[in-house]
């Protein structure tokens, strides 16, 4: 059912900022962070577009407010990848994964995890983490190095998704227990060989 469009843009107001949040979080859900402009925003929200710049500054701003995100994980990959060579971004990654979700911010994203998991209707939290601030930071980064980089990054999400899941909701021995180094020797390697192998043949028919 189409929603009923609102009468004219309203200018700032206490309620300003939850209005665009919530328009935001329901833009992001139904058709992911690329496809929704900062003007799509503001008119599902009613406001003007630049009431958003005002109160988020940047879409990427908008976006970690939108679904509550206590960091941005994103920083942190692109510095590990970033202007290096290729041959060991897996145990890099690895040692930038440990970083963000052992650091002081755990809890909170832990906590974001578990309600995505259990509540269908937040999952779209999880899938936007990990597709927008992970897979396509990856994506960005190193598509200049590698070719069919979106498949390549989608196992590389995949695997850091998985970590998340086995190390830190299940706990899962013996991942849960691997410091830094020893996850960037055991775990790295896979990253790597999803950044080197050959792929076209996953790619016939598609």
């Amino acid at each position: 059912m189409a929603r009923a469009k609102r009468a004219g843009r309203r200018s700032g107001n206490p309620d300003t900022r939850a209005e665009i949040l919530a328009a935001a979080r329901r833009l992001f859900a139904e058709e992911g962070f690329e496809s929704v402009s900062m003007r799509r925003i503001a008119a599902e929200a009613g406001v003007d577009p630049s009431l958003i710049h005002h109160y988020f500054g940047s879409k990427d701003d908008l976006f970690l407010a939108a679904i509550e995100l206590p960091m941005d994980p994103a920083p942190e990959v692109e510095g590990v990848l970033k202007g290096q060579d290729l041959e060991g971004a897996g145990g890099r990654l690895m040692h930038a994964f440990v970083a963000i979700w052992d650091g002081p911010h755990q809890d909170k994203l832990l906590a974001m995890v578990r309600s995505s998991l259990s509540k269908p209707a937040m999952a779209f939290v999880l899938r936007q983490l990990f597709e927008h601030r992970i897979v396509t930071t990856v994506e960005r980064t190193l598509g200049d190095q590698v070719d069919h980089i979106p498949v390549r990054a989608g196992f590389i999400g995949s695997q850091v998704f998985g970590l998340v899941v086995t190390r830190y909701i299940l706990k899962l021995e013996p991942l849960a227990s691997l410091n830094a180094e020893e996850l960037a020797e055991t775990v790295g390697p896979t990253i790597d060989r999803y950044l080197t192998m050959p792929v076209d043949r996953l790619l016939e028919g598609r």
